[in-house]
């Protein structure tokens, strides 16, 4: 399945969860099929099972579609080639940072340029979500704490996360509008093989990311295992895992964003995020 948290454009009914009949088709409207759904994905997702079979009920009932053109969509180092890209040691443990809340904004919004930075990069990355509550999740069972896998930009101020701060990654990772998400969240059943799918970043039409998920260092099982040895993880936490080679600061010379620039992230049988920087 492929579930959305979506507005009407007019502003009607607020926030509601969705299920896309295919991609770019309509989105059956999870609350006017069940009033007892929830309005927001977190909610969704920690209803767990009966989240889930409701959605899969509406879907074979195609009733309550929302046509697609009435719906607005709201929502480190782990790739062998970008390590070689720039002559790093593959990692032995997964590197961990964080970013924000405020950092995520939807498929096809915009990313704001901030004036404390003049190296903005782009990141494809694939994400995915937690759909349960788990600490100290072993391996073998990692995958079934997720709920879905969709497509992120890992947006970057290069000069924050590499020459101030410290060097710590945080800050030049979570300026506001640094993480655009969709453009649906794929439940793991709807893909044939995560591990094995094409990635690409576009910016303005030209291709400067172009890998595939085999080669992540470290996979989905393994990240989830790690990290939760650390923390507690609950529905809607989003992972990202790391981003391929063609990134800008890499490139002799680099080169970074600037206002105008078109960013589209794809990944195969995921979709793709087209988000203008302003």
């Amino acid at each position: 399945m492929r579930l959305v948290q979506f507005c009407h454009r007019g502003g009607e009914g607020g926030v509601r969860v969705g299920v896309e009949q295919a991609e770019g088709q309509g989105v059956i409207d999870l609350k006017a099929f069940d009033p007892s759904m929830p309005s927001t994905m977190r909610e969704f997702l920690e209803m767990g099972e009966k989240g889930m079979d409701c959605a899969k009920r509406a879907l074979s009932s195609g009733q309550h579609v929302v046509a697609q053109t009435d719906v607005r969509v709201c929502v480190g180092m782990n790739y062998k080639d970008h390590c070689l890209e720039q002559n790093a040691p593959i990692p032995k443990e997964p590197i961990i940072f964080s970013k924000f809340p405020s950092t995520i904004t939807g498929p096809y919004d915009d990313i704001i340029l901030p004036a404390e930075s003049q190296e903005v990069d782009w990141e494809v990355e694939l994400a995915f979500v937690i759909g349960r509550k788990g600490k100290h999740i072993k391996e073998e069972e990692a995958l079934s704490y997720v709920a879905g896998f969709t497509v992120a930009n890992d947006v970057s101020a290069r000069d924050w996360q590499m020459k101030r701060n410290g060097k710590q990654w945080l800050l030049g990772k979570t300026f506001d509008t640094f993480c655009p998400l969709g453009p649906a969240l794929v439940t793991t059943s709807a893909l044939k093989d995560v591990h094995n799918l094409g990635v690409r970043c576009l910016v303005n039409g030209a291709a400067v990311q172009d890998s595939n998920t085999n080669q992540m260092i470290f996979r989905t099982e393994k990240l989830i295992a790690w990290v939760s040895q650390f923390v507690t993880l609950c529905p809607g936490d989003v992972f990202l895992t790391g981003t391929p080679p063609g990134v800008g600061v890499f490139r002799n010379p680099p080169v970074y964003l600037k206002r105008g620039d078109v960013v589209e992230c794809q990944i195969d049988e995921i979709g793709s995020i087209r988000n203008t920087v302003v």
